[in-house]
């Protein structure tokens, strides 16, 4: 393909072997089997699908709200474990408060993903357990 012109363009009509794609000024030169070895392209790899986007975003999702259950486990149980204290200073231990301890107890096993508030709920989880086993209930 020859270049001729001022600016490095054709003047006039295009040259043989190119063919307009709709109404822009691009244009494409045909394949020649004159010049030389042909050779083949690979496809364009997808960049991802729509799919992929939303099961991501899903998994976003998921550990926010893994974490925001955990949170709340973490602070139900500490606010047994505040019933607790109150109905020992009180000097009457309810059974309904041992009986929500185990329950907190049982709810604190779960992971959330985050390693910090894994830790912080596992200490919490250990002092209810005390507590329980002080209550003669473990």
């Amino acid at each position: 393909m020859r270049i001729s012109g001022p600016n490095g363009t054709t003047l006039g009509t295009p040259a043989n072997g190119t063919r307009r794609a709709g109404s822009s000024s691009f244009s494409l030169p045909e394949p020649s089997t004159e010049a030389g070895e042909v050779r083949s392209g690979a496809a364009p790899k997808a960049a991802g699908n729509i799919d992929a986007l939303l099961a991501l975003q899903g998994v976003e999702e998921d550990l926010v709200e893994r974490r925001k259950r955990s949170v709340a486990r973490g602070r139900g149980a500490l606010d047994v474990l505040d019933e607790l204290k109150i109905g020992l200073l009180a000097g009457n231990l309810e059974a309904t408060t041992v009986a929500r301890l185990r329950d907190a107890a049982a709810s604190l096993k779960s992971s959330s993903g985050d390693p910090g508030l894994d830790a912080v709920l596992s200490e919490i989880e250990l002092r209810v357990e005390v507590e329980l086993a002080k209550a003669g209930q473990a």
